[in-house]
């Protein structure tokens, strides 16, 4: 499974991420080319976005965001719950209905801190690709055995254990387990 946000999830992330991204970049006084060559996400991409007519992938978000001069929870909240850390908000979905990343809350750091609920059905994964130089991830397993996939290198977290490393770089979450792993996400920019 990738990390693209797709139409299932439209209700939770996708209704917010075409209007805030159309509102944000007009707030920095950027056209949609200009957004497109700074973001390095193509124009057409950022039509379809902001049309609410494409699926994209978090580290798109992250890329436009970043671009923008704004957080990647500035794009995805949604902008009745106003600026408030805690945010709740069911950003991923995978082939299992009961796979999913529920974005907790962001707070600031050098850039941004952001925690997250993950949840993965038997079988299920989450490819990711690589965050910028500098980021970091902290995973808490609370449930099941999650295994990581490090630059194709692969290493079992049960329940109970955690780990830190540097998320720039190829990376994948996997649940090789007939029942339901959760587990707990900090990304740390």
């Amino acid at each position: 499974m990738s990390n693209i946000l797709r139409s299932q999830v439209r209700s939770d992330v996708l209704a917010h991420v075409s209007g805030n991204l159309k509102r944000l970049r007009l707030d920095a006084g950027l056209s949609q080319t200009a957004l497109a060559r700074a973001s390095g996400i193509s124009r057409r991409m950022i039509v379809a976005v902001e049309g609410g007519d494409a699926n994209i992938s978090l580290s798109s978000l992250d890329k436009l965001a970043s671009a923008i001069g704004v957080g990647f929870v500035d794009l995805v909240r949604d902008p009745e719950r106003g600026s408030h850390a805690a945010i709740q908000q069911v950003t991923w979905r995978g082939e299992r209905p009961e796979s999913q990343a529920l974005l907790l809350a962001s707070t600031p750091a050098s850039s941004e801190v952001q925690m997250w609920a993950w949840t993965l059905g038997p079988g299920d994964r989450y490819d990711a690709e690589p965050d910028p130089e500098g980021w970091q991830e902290m995973l808490f397993v609370t449930g099941g055995v999650l295994t990581l996939e490090l630059s194709g290198v692969s290493r079992d977290f049960p329940a109970g254990t955690f780990t830190v490393f540097n998320s720039s770089q190829p990376y994948a979450y996997l649940n090789l387990r007939d029942d339901i792993l959760t587990f707990l996400r900090n990304v740390v920019s």
